[in-house]
């Protein structure tokens, strides 16, 4: 038997290529027949998200208010005052309050 013959070589180069074709095809379908696993949040990661969502909304509803901010004018004797009501800029007590509001929400707790 000659080993270097160059049919013999291709053939069995074709067949291991086959078998791993065959292989990879056998562990994707595995992949797809197998549950994905997804590693579950710690508490500090949960608790971040939740304050950075709390911060979005904030800021998101500061900017509506800002659209909307009001202007008077009115005569006070011989003067004419103008009053310009601008939106509080939310600090941490309001980012703070936003993100109670969202753990009660998570926690099933509703404030009546």
């Amino acid at each position: 038997m000659n080993i270097c013959n160059p049919k013999h070589t291709y053939t069995w180069r074709k067949q291991m290529n086959d078998m791993t074709k065959q292989f990879e095809q056998f562990a994707d379908m595995m992949k797809a027949a197998m549950p994905q696993v997804k590693p579950n949040k710690n508490g500090y990661e949960i608790r971040t998200k939740v304050l950075e969502m709390a911060q979005n909304q904030a800021w998101q509803d500061y900017h509506a208010k800002w659209g909307a901010f009001e202007t008077t004018v009115k005569k006070d004797g011989d003067e004419v005052v103008t009053n310009v009501t601008m939106p509080e800029v939310p600090g941490a007590d309001a980012v703070l309050e936003a993100a109670n509001k969202f753990y009660d929400f998570v926690n099933g707790k509703t404030n009546k």
